[in-house]
């Protein structure tokens, strides 16, 4: 086995007369610090006083004497400093400031961290924004000159924002290494007697290469590499870009050797490259992967997984097997994934969305929806969360006013209610962010309590419980929080940086971490997932004001050095492995990376004769299970509800929806499973077709008997708008259809009905003459099937029987579209069999219920009105002696028809009670 950076420079510092108690160990993180104070320990053979290990972070702030804050108190701080500066009339409120300030916070930290005059480069920045846009114009609109303005304030910004953190000792890390640099001289003359060790450090910034450089030059100091001759020789390869520099021109270098310079690269090495599609595909494969190693007795202590995208943490978590209990998760769960975070996400949603007519409908229900939120809205036995949303639903209510929660909502839930929604411009922020901390403490009781214990969401709202005290502190200091809006961008930024963090042995088992958690760790096998251009490297995207001309001249760090950084690191994993297994996603998101990686196709090209490189492109280990056909067996409870709905009477449209599809029969006719009930923000196709049927009943029922005049049609029309709108009104429910689509929808009702009414006068003007036989009638008829042994009933309503020119029409309105070829049929046997003759079956059904002593002797057609085709007239069912343009037709409903039709609607309803004929789904096109 490879022996580890860390375990070379543990065996050559100990291997020195030094004291360890005497020695400062300066390393790139806390988790490197705890693996080398884990090797000394181990290595040591006699008792001694321990060295002290700091990070850099750590080391830097210690020569400071400034502490490092949260960007988020930076940002409130920073805000402070441009008030100072901007007069009243010119200041943005806090929302919009921090909208580009966090931006200007990265660029002061860059300019800090490099040791960059700040006065020359403000200037040159400023110089060159005015010199690009409008320097050859003469008089400069508000705008340009406020844009202007801007870039001169940001030198100004700066220095202020920069005396306010050094008055408290407090700041950024860029702040923190040029002060490190300026008080370095009174550290090393006070430490005199200590040995520094800078160990495993790559990319430095010039505050870091200063301090190191002193050291070195200034005292008895070393430092050790963890750099692969392979990559610094080299002098193209980006993974010993910085390295090679240092060594190239650091006088301390011209005397002393440059140590840590290994030769592992070169040795034997067993490597997969894996494309796998998308993130779920590689959490996947990463857990069957490991399943393999651990069966396989390689073992996973020596393990590493690295994530590339550190989203695929909870998909990682839940993929691994559960024989692997030693497992080391060093990024923690991010408290943003929570089902917590979505609960406070959903309630600002829901209070950001109130307007003046009310809580808009959508985010309302969600609210109502979420298990937190049910579980507040619960006393007793009473849901009523549940209660409320069938209430929205059924009164199709799309704003909720204060008065319908005052209506429905009993008086011992008002603290809930006024804590949940509140008027998002009014209430100020100080109130909300009780309010939310109040709701914190009600799940928690809930939470805790025997019914519903839960330690993993009382986990969550401990830390939503600091977030929330936190955010009261930054607003109780700086009061600048003024509304909603701007709490909720303060929420977001400090909920990015919260997690749940894992217990775990980290010098043990299998270990789960990101790729900058991986800094001078080896191990003998590695899994690094996300290997894709845009993550690893991160590529060209970098928030800041200053354009890459300028930060190249001034040697700020571009894309270039940052894909060199990540080119070392990606490497550096390999240096020492024996294993190396890398993923990358053959499908990226638009957001998640773009084609595998160039470090890939690098590694391809120039692979070492000792490297053994295996590419695959494998499915992933999701079993893709192929969709099976629903069947049910027809038990002896079923056949009893399908005799209970006989007797009670099959309508045509349920016969027919068994036609398109058994199973949804079975779910609305025999359990009684509805659609889901949604608000209508726009009145839906079926409201109105309602509408239409229910006015055109209203205008024709007293005429039922009568023979129809131009006159009386007249007077219908009258009327006819004032009717629709009631009708609107009486189902519509609620909902407005005074403006947009939904005024739209109305206006085509009205068409419809105006439409119909004109052509039925015109009908009657060219001497038709039209008696009104029966309107909406209830139609009901008993089908002898002696195979079954019970009475078996088909029932309906007819939009309309009328008598025209001697002939009755059975008729069907339609407010969609209908042509003349879907009332017609060449075989019966279509009717039961495709789905494509519903309304052929349809009105068949509604002229076989229709009492036979009505219309014996007198010639029957039945069809439909399609107010969509109103100028093709009655579309009457003809059956047709073959396929084809010149076909015979007969439209006439004989007796002969009838009896065709009745043996067709025998077969069907014996196939629906036969129990050897399974419910089987049907794929609907």
């Amino acid at each position: 086995m490879i022996k580890s950076f860390i375990q070379e420079v543990a065996e050559e510092v100990l291997d020195t007369p030094v004291q360890l108690d005497e020695c400062v160990f300066v390393l790139p993180s806390k988790r490197a610090c705890t693996f080398l104070r884990n090797e000394l320990l181990k290595k040591n053979k006699k008792t001694v006083f321990g060295p002290t290990l700091y990070s850099i972070e750590d080391f830097v702030q210690e020569l400071s004497g400034v502490r490092l804050v949260q960007n988020t108190v930076l940002l409130f701080e920073f805000y402070q400093a441009y008030l100072e500066i901007n007069p009243e009339e010119e200041k943005d409120e806090f929302y919009v400031f921090s909208k580009w300030a966090t931006t200007a916070l990265q660029d002061f930290n860059e300019i800090d961290r490099y040791l960059i005059p700040p006065d020359g480069i403000f200037s040159y920045l400023s110089s060159v924004k005015e010199l690009n846009h409008w320097y050859l114009q003469e008089h400069k609109t508000t705008i340009q000159k406020n844009y202007i303005k801007f870039w001169n304030n940001l030198k100004d910004y700066y220095h202020s924002f920069r005396e306010r953190l050094l008055q408290k000792q407090i700041g950024y890390q860029g702040l923190i290494y040029r002060e490190a640099v300026e008080n370095l001289e009174h550290y090393l003359q006070s430490n005199e007697s200590k040995k520094h060790i800078f160990v495993g450090f790559n990319a430095l910034n010039t505050a870091e290469s200063t301090i190191i450089q002193e050291f070195l030059h200034s005292t008895d100091s070393e430092v050790y590499w963890d750099i692969d001759a392979a990559f610094l020789e080299d002098p193209e390869h980006d993974a010993g870009l910085f390295i090679r520099k240092y060594r190239n021109s650091w006088k301390y270098f011209e005397k002393h050797p440059f140590k840590n310079i290994s030769g592992h690269f070169g040795e034997e090495k067993n490597i997969e490259i894996i494309g796998i599609p998308k993130n779920i595909g590689q959490a996947k494969y990463i857990g069957g992967l490991l399943q393999k190693l651990e069966t396989n007795g390689s073992g996973l202590s020596n393990t590493a997984v690295v994530l590339g995208n550190e989203h695929l943490l909870p998909p990682v978590i839940n993929s691994i097997p559960p024989g692997i209990t030693s497992v080391n998760i060093t990024s923690g769960f991010p408290l943003n994934l929570s089902p917590i975070a979505s609960f406070f996400n959903i309630l600002f949603e829901v209070n950001e969305a109130r307007s003046s007519k009310g809580w808009y409908h959508k985010p309302f229900i969600d609210f109502l929806s979420h298990p937190s939120a049910r579980i507040l809205f619960k006393k007793g036995n009473n849901d009523y969360a549940t209660f409320i949303i069938q209430k929205i639903q059924s009164e199709n209510i799309a704003y909720i006013g204060p008065q319908f929660l005052e209506k429905y909502i009993p008086q011992e839930l008002n603290p809930i209610i006024s804590k949940c929604f509140f008027y998002a411009e009014e209430t100020e922020a100080g109130q909300i962010i009780k309010n939310c901390l109040d709701l914190v403490l009600e799940l928690r009781e809930v939470y805790s309590s025997d019914q519903d214990k839960n330690p993993l969401y009382l986990e969550y709202l401990y830390r939503f419980y600091e977030l929330f005290n936190q955010i009261d502190a930054l607003n109780t200091a700086y009061s600048s929080i003024a509304h909603l809006k701007a709490l909720k961008s303060i929420y977001k930024e400090l909920l990015l940086k919260e997690s749940v963090d894992f217990q775990g042995e980290p010098l043990e088992g299998l270990q789960l971490m990101g790729v900058l958690e991986s800094r001078n760790l080896d191990f003998e096998t590695v899994i690094i997932s996300s290997v894709n251009e845009g993550i690893l490297p991160s590529g060209k995207s970098d928030g800041s004001f200053i354009p890459f001309d300028i930060k190249h001249a001034f040697g700020l760090p571009t894309y270039k050095e940052k894909d060199a950084i990540y080119t070392y690191h990606f490497y550096r994993l390999l240096q020492r492995a024996r294993n190396i297994y890398i993923l990358y996603n053959t499908e990226p998101d638009v957001l998640e990376g773009s084609e595998k990686s160039r470090f890939l196709l690098q590694l391809s090209m120039n692979s070492h004769p000792l490297h053994s490189i295996k590419e695959i492109i494998a499915s992933p280990v999701v079993p893709v299970q192929k969709r099976s056909v629903v069947q049910l067996t027809k038990t002896a409870t079923v056949i009893e509800e399908l005799k209970r709905i006989a007797e009670k009477g099959f309508s045509p449209t349920s016969l027919t929806n068994y036609i398109r599809n058994p199973l949804d029969f079975y779910h609305q006719s025999v359990l009684g499973i509805k659609d889901t009930a949604e608000v209508e923000e726009t009145i839906a196709a079926n409201t109105l077709g309602t509408v239409v049927h229910n006015t055109l009943e209203i205008l024709y029922k007293p005429h039922e008997g009568k023979l129809l005049s131009t006159e009386l049609i007249e007077e219908m029309e009258s009327g006819a708008e004032e009717l629709i709108a009631r009708e609107f009104r009486k189902v519509y429910k609620s909902g407005d259809f005074s403006r947009g689509k939904n005024l739209i929808i109305f206006n085509i009702a009205l068409k419809y009905v105006e439409k119909f009414l004109q052509q039925e006068k015109e009908d009657l003007r060219k001497g038709a003459e039209i008696r009104i036989l029966f309107i909406e009638s209830n139609l009901k008829k008993a089908i002898h099937i002696p195979e079954l042994g019970f009475p078996v009933y088909l029932k309906g309503k007819v939009d309309r029987v009328d008598q025209r020119n001697g002939s009755v029409r059975i008729i069907d309105y339609k407010t969609g579209k209908v042509n003349q070829g879907d009332v017609e049929i060449v075989n019966w046997e279509d009717l039961t069999s495709d789905y494509k003759f519903s309304k052929a079956f349809q009105v068949l059904a509604y002229t076989c219920m229709f009492d036979e002593a009505a219309i014996k002797d007198r010639i029957v057609e039945a069809g439909i009105i399609s107010f969509k085709n109103t100028q093709s007239g009655f579309l009457r069912f003809s059956k047709k002696d073959k396929a084809g343009a010149y076909a015979k037709k007969d439209s006439t409903i004989g007796e002969e028809i009838r009896e065709q039709f009745l043996a067709e609607l025998k077969k069907l309803i014996l196939e629906i009670f036969d129990p050897g004929i399974p419910i089987t789904e049907k794929e609907i096109a």
